[in-house]
């Protein structure tokens, strides 16, 4: 019995070892991936001029939807800085879904809006819609409004895809502000790549606490002073400079943020949509129009990213209301793993389901799981005497300082990029949360991801979850 028992430990300590060695490497990768695809993009972007496209009758037209459910503090600001965006041929939609509050009447005032008769074609499955509005002002004659019974963010956004009338169609969270020129760089690769079909396309999304915003504009980029929105913006680092720009250089995305995407309507339109039986539409529209693509042999294609800081957001600053949103993203990843399970390691569908599925699935899902199963393991160890505290700390140290590398290197990369922050007590500031990070936001994030795999699995939880703002304004 005690062989047997020494023979588990030493295969749990081998297994858990080569997981860490795995996804270590796969992180240094994906770094050295991201850093080569970023120092070309700028090379190939620092001195363009955009304006060309400004008049170039080649530029796609653009429909921009913004599902709004109880958003009123900040409806009218993201109208207004989307109307001001920057483009030659593009129309903001705005989607009322089924509003408690003022958001319906706060847009009809603001911009003196009527309701107008419009035949609207459910090419996609959506909730009824109980009317079109638009403005007589020429002014506004760029908007429309549309107010619907309530379904979820999902179902908006499919309303909003019937109504809409352009080519392509970008995606925004009505808490986001885009920057002016942020739609004229995302459609770049639509109109420059020749010899494959762009279906998709994400940006870099920037935390907007504590900054200084006028007339639907960031006037100046501070650090959040809330801590959690500080982990949240290395978090951000992260994720967008390190994670998706290298996943967009393999052409293996499977995300593009709901803050803000484009997307090709008619691919989107023929692979149903977005699903509004899911929490994670955001991930499970690029996974299926992607399948899409492979299951009816359309070619080569791609899903890109911009590294600009095109979009800022309002991140949650409690941790209540951070605790549900991570929990909605937990439970959003298992939905899109399972509807789309048929592609794992499925040499069909070339290295997504080779590459990008098994390590969303090994390395985004089971790595809270392991974490914890680890965490378990050790203190059942140290309760009977099996550990060599001395080794211990080596590899604590060891693992220690490279998610604190892993960091400094997108501070790094932002820094050297994009110089969104200037200040050097904001640097300092990142560096020391960076610090702290593994021990104060990790932990918490591998606690709710968890939740959200219970809510998911045993109490079948579906619905989004209560995502109070505090909207945004002019801030001294």
């Amino acid at each position: 019995m005690e062989l047997y028992v020494y023979y588990l430990q030493k295969l749990l300590d081998f297994g858990l070892l080569i997981y860490c060695v795995v996804i270590f490497t796969i992180y240094f990768t994906l770094a050295i991936l991201s850093a080569i695809a970023l120092i070309h993009y700028l090379r190939k972007n620092r001195y363009v001029d955009l304006s060309p496209i400004m008049t170039s009758p080649l530029a796609p037209s653009v429909s921009i939807l913004a599902p709004a459910y109880n958003e009123g503090k900040t409806i009218v600001e993201n109208a207004r800085s989307l109307l001001s965006l920057h483009y030659v041929d593009f129309e903001v939609i705005i989607v009322n879904d089924g509003s408690k509050d003022d958001t319906l009447e706060r847009m009809i005032e603001e911009y003196n809006m009527v309701k107008v008769d419009f035949a609207v074609n459910y090419q996609i499955e959506c909730q009824p819609i109980r009317g079109v509005y638009k403005s007589p002002n020429p002014a506004f004659s760029k908007l429309t409004l549309i107010d619907k019974v309530n379904g979820g963010k999902a179902d908006a956004l499919n309303a909003g895809i019937n109504v809409s009338s352009k080519r392509l169609f970008a995606t925004i969270d009505v808490d986001c502000i885009i920057e002016y020129d942020g739609l004229l760089k995302m459609v770049k690769p639509f109109i420059e790549e020749k010899d494959k079909k762009v279906i998709a396309s994400g940006g870099v999304v920037r935390v907007a606490n504590s900054c200084e915003i006028e007339n639907g504009r960031i006037k100046t980029v501070v650090l959040p002073k809330n801590l959690w929105a500080r982990f949240q913006v290395l978090e951000y680092f992260r994720a967008f400079i390190l994670g998706r720009m290298a996943w967009s250089k393999l052409n293996g995305l499977l995300l593009i943020s709901g803050a803000f995407g484009l997307f090709d309507r008619e691919i989107a339109v023929k692979a149903g949509g977005y699903n509004h039986k899911t929490v994670g539409e955001d991930m499970e529209l690029v996974v299926r129009m992607r399948r899409y693509m492979h299951d009816h042999n359309l070619g080569k294609y791609l899903v890109t990213f911009i590294p600009d800081p095109l979009c800022w957001t309002e991140v949650p600053d409690s941790l209540n209301i951070l605790g549900r949103q991570r929990n909605r993203w937990a439970r959003g990843t298992i939905d899109s793993l399972r509807m789309h399970k048929v592609m794992f390691a499925n040499p069909k569908y070339g290295r997504l389901g080779l590459i990008s599925f098994p390590y969303w699935f090994f390395f985004e899902w089971l790595a809270p799981f392991t974490e914890f199963f680890g965490l378990i393991y050790f203190t059942f160890l140290a309760i009977g005497g099996n550990i060599n505290f001395m080794v211990f700390l080596i590899l604590f140290i060891f693992v220690y300082s490279l998610s604190v590398m892993f960091s400094m290197w997108a501070i790094v990369a932002e820094e050297i990029s994009f110089h969104q922050y200037t200040r050097k007590t904001d640097i300092l500031k990142l560096i020391l949360t960076a610090m702290l990070e593994p021990f104060i936001f990790h932990p918490l994030g591998v606690y709710w991801s968890l939740k959200g795999n219970y809510d998911y699995f045993f109490k079948g939880k579906k619905e989004w979850g209560e995502m109070t703002r505090k909207g945004f304004g002019k801030k001294p």
